[in-house]
């Protein structure tokens, strides 16, 4: 299958959500479906990408918000010149797990201003086509995250994350469609599908 141009699709909302895995459902469908698909996600592994790594995992210790901020900028202005615009020059559905919405609402928890955050990724960073925001209850995310992994990151606390979803919710962007993942896997991952196919094929399929 060949597109006349590349679409960039991005999946946000705070860890616990299922973010990841129906990133993977979507990828592994439009695939099925002959499409040339591009899956992404942010922070990369990059040099900036696994400095913000070690942060989740070790803690902010000295690192201020707006070193920090400047480390995910650094990051995705990496990963736009080296992945996503050449991905989208080559007619490719890129599929990005994680964008700059998750820096304006956890950095924005940290105290910045989230629409600041936003305006500065835009200038350089190309606008998604889609964003799926999901939007499962920070309690709910978090008894997920505690059931799964072993280790948690030092972003993922209750008063943290809710001021996080707190500013996802308060994002206004005609590209941004509000999914609940509390509904099963599958009916989930139909709305996924339809939204998508309407998207690229300009019909339900």
């Amino acid at each position: 299958m060949k597109l006349d141009q590349g679409y960039l699709i991005v999946f946000e909302g705070i860890d616990g959500t299922g973010k990841s895995t129906h990133c993977q459902l979507l990828g592994d469908y439009l695939e099925s479906k002959g499409a040339p698909v591009r899956r992404l996600f942010e922070p990369t592994k990059g040099t900036w990408g696994m400095k913000i790594r070690k942060l989740l995992t070790e803690g902010r210790g000295d690192v201020g918000p707006e070193e920090e901020l400047s480390w995910f900028m650094n990051d995705r202005k990496e990963d736009v010149e080296n992945n996503i615009k050449p991905s989208m020059a080559n007619n490719n559905i890129v599929i990005l797990d994680r964008y700059y919405y998750s820096t304006a609402a956890y950095q924005g928890a940290l105290g910045l201003d989230p629409l600041r955050i936003c305006r500065e990724n835009e200038a350089f960073a190309p606008k998604p086509d889609l964003v799926f925001l999901f939007t499962t209850s920070p309690e709910k995310c978090l008894e997920r995250i505690q059931k799964s992994r072993t280790e948690q990151s030092t972003f993922e606390r209750l008063d943290y994350l809710q001021k996080v979803q707190g500013i996802f919710d308060s994002l206004n962007d005609s590209v941004i469609r509000r999914i609940d993942t509390a509904p099963p896997l599958e009916e989930v991952h139909e709305i996924l599908r339809g939204e998508v196919t309407a998207l690229i094929f300009g019909q339900d399929k």
